[in-house]
């Protein structure tokens, strides 16, 4: 099975409505490696590896994310994958 692997910036209402913790819970749920943080600007990071098909659904939800969210814009960029395992909520 073929791994891929996306970081994304999040843009929007972000911080503050349990992003990071909902992105963590679904991830895991889907399979899905890597890690997640806020950034300084208000914005959200994270990375998303693990099959194609997974990380697409987590891509699908980081342009909605969780409830109380009002995500704005999506960047995205396409990385090599590093083989991560598991997924952690980063400082």
């Amino acid at each position: 099975m073929e791994r891929v692997r996306s970081r994304v910036i999040v843009h929007g209402v972000v911080q503050g409505v349990f992003f990071r913790d909902t992105c963590r819970r679904t991830a895991l749920g889907l399979g899905v490696a890597g890690w997640v943080r806020n950034l300084p600007d208000g914005t959200v990071e994270g990375v998303f590896e693990g099959p194609e098909a997974a990380v697409a659904r987590m891509l699908e939800w980081a342009h909605r994310g969780p409830n109380g969210a009002d995500v704005t814009r999506v960047q995205r960029h396409e990385e090599q994958p590093e083989a991560l395992e598991g997924f952690e909520i980063r400082a």
